[in-house]
């Protein structure tokens, strides 16, 4: 193929303009997929000679010329052309100037499955990748949790940002460790939608020659095979529902980070961040910054924008192919990048932080954390919540206004007295929630067991 030619220049009779490949061309960012179009080839010529329409000698000399232009590739080597289009210009050209055989490569496909068959591979790919970091999240947290459990540390828990009840560190941390085992799922689930082989529905209509779809699926190891050639072409629901899946761990990032964010404050005090996994300012010396914690949950919005970018993009498409799909890859490479390195940053961050137990138990251990027991005092003993629940307000009420400790007036109460005054010393109230997935130190023994068995067992 001349310089200057594209891979349909045939059909006219000048080459296209400076500003139309600077808006065309696909190559900056579809290069990386180089491996997956070059293993697609190799799928796709063996069957071509397997079906009559390669003999043995074309087929090895265009599966030399692939190996040596991914070589190429891999150690960047690879002279790449004005006319490289995109990654399967640049292929198809080299392995043609390698061999005149490689101009038979492209018969009975068109660019149309060709590249929605490569995205597939490199979706398939980046789950399987993303999985094991997000694993190696999941069991940092996971080992500081029993970690935390052992050490018998506690913490406030908190609705509206206020303290509510105490509760396990271990089960707050436990908590993210479900977060993240649901993404696995849902990657799960968008891995088996994604695993599905489309060479051979052509640019939309299949091929009059007698192709074999399903021996480039198996060849690919692509569990099933496309139904319908124009729904295969032109089906990204895949990638959106990738930059889904991503998208939710994005926002689960991002809860974990700004609770990070204001553990590590002055006010919070409830950890210590190692100095590899924080920042300094340029002007303050005291400040020790949690960087990592606050990209976590500023990337979130990065995420969710490649989402609805990439689904408002889609909204109004036509069957089949058109250029508009073109902008599937950018949004599927930048989060599928930004949820890895950020994952990578917190799970240091997780494994190197330094838990202030004093302060966290501290916090946890005022008396008006403890209202709910009172009240759940008064319930064992026949009184109904609505009515137990008025009583410890009322007290509570009466403390804050008059600066009585909450201790004395339970101890004096008719209806409470020394037993439930106790229930108001420190530690009491964290062992008292053992119901099903609750707080107390014997129903997360158990939760943590359930967590370890899950987390030895991914793969």
């Amino acid at each position: 193929m001349a310089d200057g030619n594209t891979l349909w220049h045939g059909r006219f009779t000048g080459g296209p303009s400076e500003a139309l490949r600077a808006l065309n061309d696909s190559l900056p960012f579809d290069q990386r997929m180089f491996r997956e179009d070059i293993a697609g080839s190799r799928a796709h010529v063996r069957m071509l000679q397997a079906v009559g329409l390669l003999d043995d000698a074309e087929l090895s000399e265009i599966l030399d010329a692939l190996n040596t232009v991914e070589g190429e590739m891999e150690q960047e080597t690879f002279d790449w052309a004005e006319s490289d289009e995109d990654i399967h210009t640049a292929v198809e050209r080299r392995a043609t100037e390698l061999t005149p055989a490689a101009a038979k490569m492209h018969t009975g496909r068109s660019r149309n499955d060709q590249v929605a068959n490569d995205v597939r591979l490199v979706a398939i790919g980046e789950i399987d990748s993303l999985k094991e970091v997000l694993a190696s999240l999941i069991k940092a947290l996971l080992n500081r949790a029993e970690e935390a459990l052992e050490r018998e540390i506690y913490l406030p828990g908190y609705t509206h940002l206020q303290r509510a009840q105490p509760v396990d560190l271990a089960h707050h941390l436990a908590a993210y460790c479900w977060m993240f085992l649901r993404d696995i799922d849902r990657l799960n689930d968008t891995r088996r939608r994604a695993d599905v082989s489309v060479l051979g529905a052509g640019a939309l209509a299949g091929s009059s020659l007698p192709i074999d779809p399903q021996m480039v699926a198996d060849e690919l190891g692509f569990s099933n095979l496309f139904a319908n050639s124009l729904d295969a072409v032109s089906d990204r629901d895949f990638v959106a529902d990738l930059l889904y899946s991503l998208s939710a761990v994005g926002v689960h990032m991002s809860r974990m980070g700004e609770e990070l964010c204001l553990w590590a404050s002055s006010e919070f005090d409830f950890i210590e961040l190692d100095d590899a996994f924080s920042t300094g300012s340029s002007m303050m010396p005291q400040k020790k910054n949690p960087d990592i914690a606050e990209l976590a949950r500023g990337k979130a919005g990065r995420l969710i924008g490649n989402l609805t970018g990439f689904l408002t993009t889609q909204k109004g498409l036509p069957l089949t192919y058109n250029k508009d799909l073109q902008e599937d890859k950018e949004p599927l490479f930048d989060s599928c990048d930004t949820v890895r390195l950020t994952l990578l940053a917190l799970t240091g961050m997780i494994n190197t932080l330094r838990f202030n137990a004093e302060s966290m138990q501290s916090s946890a251990n005022s008396p008006y954390v403890a209202a709910t027991d009172l009240a759940d005092f008064l319930v064992e003993r026949g009184v109904a919540f609505r009515q137990a629940h008025a009583t410890i307000a009322s007290l509570v009420r009466q403390s804050l206004a008059d600066g009585t400790e909450l201790f004395e007036l339970v101890h004096a109460h008719d209806d409470l007295g020394p037993e439930a005054a106790e229930l108001l010393q420190p530690g009491i109230g964290r062992n008292r929630r053992n119901s099903h997935g609750g707080s107390g130190a014997v129903a997360v023994a158990a939760q943590l067991n359930n967590l370890r068995e899950l987390v030895d067992a991914l793969p």
